[in-house]
Parts: structure tokens; C-alpha cells; sequence
């Protein structure tokens, strides 16, 4: 089974109406896709990449294999860790890149640099989920926001070359608890999984920095399940080290979730009630009729209004 795959250059033209109904299946029967034609500075990604790179290897490699994690797997099984080397960026709505002692200036810049950039893609990603659930352009971005705005924050991680990966998941299967994830991953390395239909769907590599996407648990909520988040898991690999820069477009944490309220189906009503708006309005569009009742179930006093 392929990746879904949305082409965002396509999205000014012809091919819209395709391209936006792509986005709407992959969001609806998958909850995971990838873009190509993103608009985000290629160089700029591959900068980011270079620096993590070069920060794993000089100051969190060596200390890896000699962690617990390492010591438990030489003894056997080890069900209750994941075989990963990471650590977690805050950017928004306050950065806490500047605690971290031994990332380089040019790390910093750049990974600033990148967020700026990630992040109107994940607003452009909203909106276009949003257009195609029929909600408000910014209903995502506005429910995200609380007092201060949506938070993000980036996870860097290595899953290092691991001797015994038949013991250990490099990260073991889960949903993502946010809203909508982005990630900047391993061109040579793969380990992704998704489970789709039962089967567990390998992610390739992604050539020419194509970003990968899936959505997490508050998109599935507030699009009253229609969005699905999906399961997924990183296998651990004996050949190469695999590289993960995710980052996390979520709501605040005072930010109040719900099922948008165009996406509610009426609830608690008597079929004999529906029966009697039915027919007088049988012949027309039955969107008129689903809202009716559901002014009437949410009306303090259960009256039609």
C-alpha cells in the first residue's frame, strides 16, 4: 500500500479540486501523508539535518551505548524502552532552545530559521483541512490558540545501529496526543510504521526533504472522528542510524477541545420528533433538518428553535 502523497504546487490551478480531495481521503482513511512541493527552503532543511547530525555525533552517541537502555538489551528482551537517542525543543508560544548547553549557534539559528517556516506550513495545512470538513478557515487555528497561541515543539531524534533489534522497538506503537505533526526525516534510513486496515505500512525514506504528516488525537476530536490519528511505531534497525526531526503543531495547554459544532450530528431525540419534521420537509436537503434538531437537543428547554 502507498503513502499518500498531496503535491502542494498543485493547489493553485486546475488540479485544486483533486489535490484538496486527496488531502481529504488521506486525512479521513489514513491520518497519515506526505508533501512534496511543501515551499519550505530545502537548503535550510538539509542545514538542519547537518547540524543534528553532527550534534548526535559529538555529544550524545557515545553516551548512548553506554545509557541503561544498552546495558539491559546485551541481557535480553526490553519491552519497556524504546531504543532511541532524543531530545524535545519547545518553540511556541516560549523557546527553550537556548537551556540546551551543547547545541551550536548554527544549530540554534537554523532550527529557528526552520520553525518559522514549519509553522505556516502547519497554519496552511489547518486551513485546507478546514476547507475540506467545511469549517471556517482558521477554526483549528483559533481553538489551538488559548490565551497565548498554538504550542509547538520539535522532538529530535536518533535511533541509533542497533545490535539486537529483533529485543527492542526503536519506539514503541502509539498514537500522537496533538494536533498536527510534521516530520523531517531520514533520507537513507527507514523504521516508520503506521498501521492501516490491520497491517503495519512501511514509510520509506523521504527523498528530496518531501515532509511527512500525520495527525494526532485533538484533530481526531475536534473533527468528531472523522480525521483519524493513526497508530505507529519505529522499528529498531542493525544497519544505519535512523534521523527523526518531528515537530508538533499543537493546541495550548488552556485550550479548550471539542467537536466542531458543524461536525455534530443531532443526538437525543425521539424518532417520532424526527418523523414529524421529516414530513414536511422529506423532498429537501436533510442538512436543514439535522441542524434543526440540533438547536432543539441543545436548547435548555429541549424546544425546536
Amino acid at each position: 500500500m502507498e503513502v499518500p502523497v498531496i503535491d502542494f504546487s498543485q493547489l493553485d490551478g486546475e488540479k485544486r479540486s483533486k489535490t484538496m480531495a486527496l488531502l481529504h481521503d488521506a486525512c479521513e482513511k489514513f491520518g497519515f501523508f506526505k508533501i512534496e512541493n511543501h515551499g519550505v527552503d530545502k537548503k535550510l532543511m538539509e542545514k538542519v539535518k547537518h547540524f543534528v547530525d553532527s550534534h548526535y555525533e559529538q555529544n550524545l552517541k557515545e553516551t548512548f551505548y553506554d545509557s541503561e537502555a544498552a546495558k539491559r538489551l546485551e541481557n535480553g528482551h526490553t519491552r519497556d524502552i524504546d531504543w532511541e537517542s532524543s531530545f524535545f525543543i519547545s518553540h511556541r508560544p516560549k523557546s527553550n532552545i537556548n537551556e540546551f548547553p551543547n547545541l551550536s549557534e548554527d544549530l540554534r539559528k537554523a532550527m529557528d530559521d526552520y520553525i518559522d517556516q514549519l509553522i505556516m506550513l502547519a497554519e496552511k495545512l489547518s486551513e485546507l483541512m478546514c476547507e475540506n470538513l467545511g469549517l471556517d478557515k482558521d477554526h483549528i487555528k483559533k481553538v489551538f490558540s488559548g490565551e497565548k497561541g498554538p504550542s509547538v515543539g520539535t522532538k529530535v531524534a536518533r535511533y541509533p545501529q542497533c545490535p539486537h533489534p529483533d529485543r527492542v522497538m526503536g519506539l514503541r506503537e502509539h498514537t500522537d496526543a496533538g494536533g498536527i505533526i510534521l516530520l523531517l526525516q531520514d533520507d537513507q534510513v527507514p523504521g516508520l510504521e503506521f498501521l492501516k486496515e490491520g497491517n503495519w505500512i512501511q514509510i520509506p525514506p523521504s527523498k528530496n526533504n518531501a515532509i511527512f504528516v500525520n495527525t494526532g488525537d485533538q484533530v481526531e476530536v475536534l473533527s468528531n472522528g472523522r480525521y483519524k490519528s493513526a497508530l505507529h511505531r519505529v522499528m529498531a534497525k542493525k544497519n544505519g542510524s535512523r534521523l527523526s526531526i518531528a515537530t508538533f503543531y499543537n493546541p495550548a495547554t488552556d485550550a479548550i477541545i471539542s467537536p466542531a459544532p458543524k461536525l455534530l450530528y443531532p443526538n437525543h431525540f425521539s424518532f417520532g420528533d424526527y418523523l414529524k419534521l421529516y414530513a414536511t420537509t422529506k423532498f429537501l436537503d436533510k442538512e436543514p433538518r439535522f441542524e434543526s434538531l440540533k438547536k432543539r437537543t441543545n436548547s435548555p428547554c429541549g424546544l425546536l428553535v
